[in-house]
């Protein structure tokens, strides 16, 4: 057989010849590119976020945390800093609520608005509204800051990364190495894809969020054309995670900002907390009532 085979080839015409000549070399080419590609995708180091089931990641603080440089998030009024629980104790003071600085110049005048009567409701002495508390769901940026007592595991398979907070229990969803759909619908956690960087680092990126939710514990409002990159890096020998936070919204925004904050890695098993369980307004002090639904969604 491979004789007669020869003996066709040299009566081919020579384009004929050039032909399967330049067909060979592109078929070596594309199995070449195919299986350098196969190899790197097998040294391709995949940050191990997920630990196991006697350990999560508490974030170091329930504010978003400012930048190195450049404009960054909403933080407290310097005439009434905020004081979270851990550190009244720490400091044996008085925890007290949030009241935002309307002065960041990344706030459009909408913003400022809807944000002073956020203000106005403290400062009356009111209780302001805490999506933990009222066990409604956080919304991203502001997952990063739901709270400072129930932490967060983290899930990973092939093809998508879940993130479970025990508070309430909220659980979120990125997709990996897919574009995002066509036209999200506007939902609490949006429409979350992601992909793996450098050995170290997941990459989120997230549009499609309802403005029900708000951007941080400030109760800073967005619109539907909100758009926010996280980076998960981790650090410190893996007993950390630094996330940095790239916000941006024409619609409620001046510019795009920045912010920070930080997981670290403590010993605790995984628990169960029903947040509607145990937030019943009994006192009647004027809080949103629970999530409620007369029916099924599905």
């Amino acid at each position: 057989m491979s004789g007669t085979n020869s003996a066709n080839a040299q009566k081919l015409p020579a384009e004929q010849k050039i032909s399967l000549a330049v067909g060979a070399a592109l078929a070596l080419a594309a199995a070449a590119t195919w299986l350098g590609s196969a190899l790197a995708q097998q040294k391709e180091k995949i940050p191990d976020f997920s630990l196991d089931s006697k350990s999560a990641w508490l974030m170091v603080s329930d504010n978003l945390l400012p930048p190195e440089s450049g404009p960054g998030p909403v933080t407290f009024d310097k005439r009434y800093p905020y004081v979270d629980n851990r550190q009244a104790r720490l400091t044996n003071s008085q925890p007290t609520y949030r009241v935002a600085d309307l002065t960041n110049p990344i706030l459009k005048a909408w913003a400022v608005e809807q944000l002073k009567k956020a203000n106005d409701w403290v400062l009356a002495g009111k209780v302001p509204f805490r999506a933990r508390e009222r066990c409604y769901p956080s919304g991203v940026p502001s997952w990063v800051v739901y709270t400072l007592v129930q932490p967060i595991h983290i899930l990973q398979t092939p093809t998508h990364v879940t993130m479970i907070n025990e508070g309430g229990p909220e659980v979120r969803r990125i997709w990996l190495d897919v574009p995002h759909a066509a036209n999200p619908k506007p939902t609490w956690y949006g429409d979350s894809v992601g992909h793996y960087e450098g050995g170290d680092t997941l990459v989120v990126d997230t549009i499609g969020l309802t403005t029900k939710t708000f951007v941080d514990p400030y109760l800073t409002p967005h619109t539907e054309q909100l758009h926010v990159i996280e980076r998960y890096k981790l650090t410190d020998g893996g007993k950390a995670i630094d996330i940095s936070i790239h916000v941006e919204d024409p619609g409620a925004f001046t510019t795009a900002w920045n912010a920070k904050q930080r997981f670290r890695r403590i010993d605790r098993e995984w628990e169960e907390d029903i947040c509607a369980d145990n937030n019943a307004d009994f006192l009647h002090y004027e809080v949103v009532p629970l999530p409620h639904a007369d029916r099924p969604d599905f």
